[in-house]
């Protein structure tokens, strides 16, 4: 069985070490590291290197979510299944590849999502997020739990996910055309096309963003540009907004016990993600300028 662990990064010297550290102290022993780096200005290729990964560079204009993650799976031919990680994503354990990777023995699995931990500096706000959307219990979900759980079903993170290169090639790869949430396709796509998405809790990395209030809105602005664009999510799975009155309960109920101190706080920023969110979904009204403005990946609408 060979393995590829591919990793977009920019500028990522920082962490690099530990990063790799932690993929050479797993117990799965022919792992393969593909970097496809941004075209970084501090030593990351470098470090890379000097570490045994696989470097490929494009220019920073160049990066797209999904087109570059497709790119890192045509650098690795020979690979049978690829795990898709971030810069600033960190194996928890030494066995969280063997973990991820057992579930293939199941061949109507065609991507499993691991679990992510808060980093140590979390703020309780990002504490929630992972604890909301990376639970302690495993799942499997096929076409039949849509109904019952709607857009749910099609969550996974490239921060940590598991692709059988059968089923990514089945459903077309990556896309190359969205701003954001190009594993969230992936997975849709599998779904629909009668293939099993996992999500394995035993399988642990540590990932986790202190957002500030207007990298939220933006960041929702983009997710409401991409549900926009890809009508075909919302049609065949529901709309979102029920599993965000969920995590909104969640969320309040968290911060009553660690933090009640930024329950104003919480409140503003989910008002604020809302907003942005409806913009996104109505971006085909607004100016190239200020869509640019508004938006987290500035990049994607270089091309617009």
């Amino acid at each position: 069985m060979k393995v590829i662990l591919c990793i977009p990064t920019l500028n990522a010297a920082r962490t690099a070490n530990i990063l790799v550290k932690a993929i050479k102290d797993q117990t799965w022993i022919d792992l393969g590291v593909q970097i496809i780096d941004s075209d970084s200005t501090d030593d990351t290729e470098k470090i890379f290197k000097e570490l045994g990964c696989s470097v490929h560079t494009i220019s920073k204009t160049s990066f797209n979510h999904g087109a570059t993650r497709q790119l890192a799976l045509s650098l690795c031919p020979e690979a049978e299944f690829l795990i898709y990680m971030t810069q600033d994503s960190i194996l928890a354990s030494p066995d969280s590849i063997i973990k991820i990777l057992s579930y293939f023995e199941d061949n109507k699995i065609g991507a499993v999502c691991g679990r992510q931990l808060p980093h140590f500096d979390a703020s309780p706000i990002a504490s929630h997020a992972r604890k909301f959307n990376y639970p302690e219990k495993s799942v499997l979900k096929s076409k039949n739990d849509i109904q019952g759980i709607g857009i749910k079903a099609a969550f996974i993170s490239n921060s940590f996910t598991a692709y059988r290169r059968l089923a990514l090639m089945e459903v077309g790869g990556f896309p190359s055309d969205v701003i954001c949430s190009e594993d969230n396709y992936v997975a849709a796509k599998m779904l629909l096309a009668g293939w099993t998405v996992a999500y394995c809790a035993e399988a642990i990395c540590y990932h986790s963003h202190n957002y500030n209030i207007v990298e939220e809105f933006r960041r929702y602005f983009d997710i409401g540009v991409f549900h926009s664009r890809e009508e075909w999510i919302i049609k065949s799975f529901g709309k979102p907004e029920e599993e965000g009155k969920k995590f909104v309960i969640s969320e309040m109920r968290y911060l009553l016990q660690h933090a009640p101190w930024l329950i104003p706080s919480a409140v503003v920023r989910t008002g604020l993600k809302l907003i942005g969110y409806k913009l996104g979904q109505r971006e085909q009204v607004m100016p190239l300028w200020i869509k640019r403005k508004l938006s987290m990946n500035k990049g994607f609408w270089k091309n617009e």
